[in-house]
């Protein structure tokens, strides 16, 4: 093994042994090169005054060499914040700007001890570093029974972990905790597991309230002094979207410093949060009890970032960077929250109503992008067909009985007629079935 990857493994086992024993095969033999070819180019940055011939970029008239053609789409901008490459972690400025705006959105941090975002390819590419550091074969990974495929994907197909599930809601619908606490107990023989808490949920749209987010906070906290060492990654990909009756921070700021067998992980970012889904910007944020635990997991972290995608792309984090500064931001935000909450609102007025019969339920949901319809009696994937070849409306079918609708891509004022038409459509299937 390579000597800076033991470095960095006896500095997390001295610190706390339980976040050692959650590493992966991988994540202990990842590490981030001290003499390669960043390390010196970052010093010759510092100091080659005169000529700088370490780094693959070319320099034309004292700026990085670009194209015209580029450059006059992105006047607006200074070449160096373009063209360059992005630091391994992203560009500080952003990483601070946005640790600054996790505080304040999250007040539950206040004097907690957590790292500085490193810059990540979006969201999916923070979960794949998690997978990466913290998954083996055979490893439990905790996801409830609405979730977003890609997890499948991230941790079982591509490290092989077992996916093991639990019910999201309970009888009275709500937050299941007591199903995430039974299944995370059934992993004592394994002595670790990795729990993936997606608030806003993909696809049902839910986010608990403040009592349940306790009771989750509860079973994590029973599973670890139950022995086991849990990995819990807050995927908060639709954060800040948080309609009614639910949690308006991140559970991440409560499992802070919750117990020494708890690993708390963030993964955030603008994708969904700012609208820019195509920039690609997201950050992972770990919490720990020492700052010697968070450097060594962010070393390993760019480990992995530098054996993958080298760094992120550099103009979207400069776009992202500025909007973050402008004066304009936080009332942008707003208002754009206000249409999504109009819409959310307005699915929900429909389905109160009364028009739509029995034919369907739908599941809680306050936050987020999605809903999810219950058919009774007609098959999701029959409806979702239905709807495509007749009525050119596109739905997600989920299983024997789940429609996914996102209303977030659909205007306030055609969403009656979405709902009219997803229920002519369940209609005919019935009719055609019978």
């Amino acid at each position: 093994m390579n000597p800076l990857a033991q470095q960095l493994n006896a500095t997390i086992e001295r610190e706390n042994g339980h976040v050692f024993s959650m590493l992966s095969t991988l994540g202990k033999a990842i590490y981030f090169p001290k003499e390669g070819i960043l390390s010196q180019s970052a010093e010759a940055k510092a100091k080659a005054k005169k000529f700088n011939a370490t780094i693959g970029i070319a320099i034309e008239n004292g700026q990085p060499m670009h194209l015209k053609v580029i450059q006059d789409t992105l006047s607006a901008y200074n070449p160096k914040d373009l063209y360059e490459y992005a630091p391994p972690a992203g560009k500080p400025e952003l990483r601070a700007a946005w640790r600054t705006k996790m505080l304040k959105e999250n007040p539950s941090l206040a004097n907690k001890t957590y790292g500085n975002p490193i810059a990540t390819n979006a969201l999916t590419h923070g979960l794949s570093i998690v997978a990466d550091l913290f998954a083996d074969a055979g490893d439990p990974v905790i996801i409830p029974n609405k979730n977003w495929e890609n997890y499948e994907l991230t941790f079982g197909v591509r490290r092989g972990a077992d996916i093991v599930e639990y019910p999201l809601y309970n009888n009275e619908n709500r937050f299941n905790s007591d199903g995430l606490r039974e299944a995370l107990l059934a992993q004592k023989s394994k002595g670790k597991a990795i729990v993936v808490l997606n608030f806003p949920n993909n696809p049902t749209g839910y986010t608990p309230g403040a009592e349940e987010g306790r009771a989750i906070v509860a079973a994590l906290r029973d599973a670890a002094e139950a022995g086991i060492n849990v990995v819990v990654v807050t995927d908060d990909a639709y954060f800040g979207l948080f309609f009614e009756g639910s949690m308006h921070e991140s559970l991440f700021g409560q499992l802070a410093g919750l117990h020494p067998r708890i690993l708390p992980i963030k993964v955030d970012g603008a994708t969904k949060e700012e609208y820019v889904w195509g920039f690609r910007v997201g950050f992972i944020t770990y919490a720990a009890e020492s700052e010697a635990i968070l450097s060594a997991l962010e070393q390993k972290t760019l480990g992995i970032i530098r054996a993958t995608i080298s760094s992120g792309p550099h103009p979207s984090q400069t776009f992202v960077l500025k909007a973050l500064q402008s004066p304009e931001f936080e009332a942008q935000k707003e208002e754009k929250y206000a249409i999504m909450k109009g819409r959310a609102n307005k699915v929900k007025a429909l389905l109160d109503d009364g028009r739509y019969g029995d034919v369907w339920s739908y599941y809680p949901f306050n936050s987020g992008y999605f809903m999810c319809l219950k058919l009774k009696g007609t098959d999701a994937e029959a409806v979702r067909t239905r709807l495509l070849d007749a009525y050119g409306t596109g739905t997600i079918a989920l299983g024997e009985t789940d429609l996914r609708v996102a209303f977030s891509c659909i205007e306030e004022e055609h969403l009656e007629e979405l709902f009219d038409t997803i229920y002519k459509a369940v209609q005919e299937v019935a009719v055609a079935t019978q």
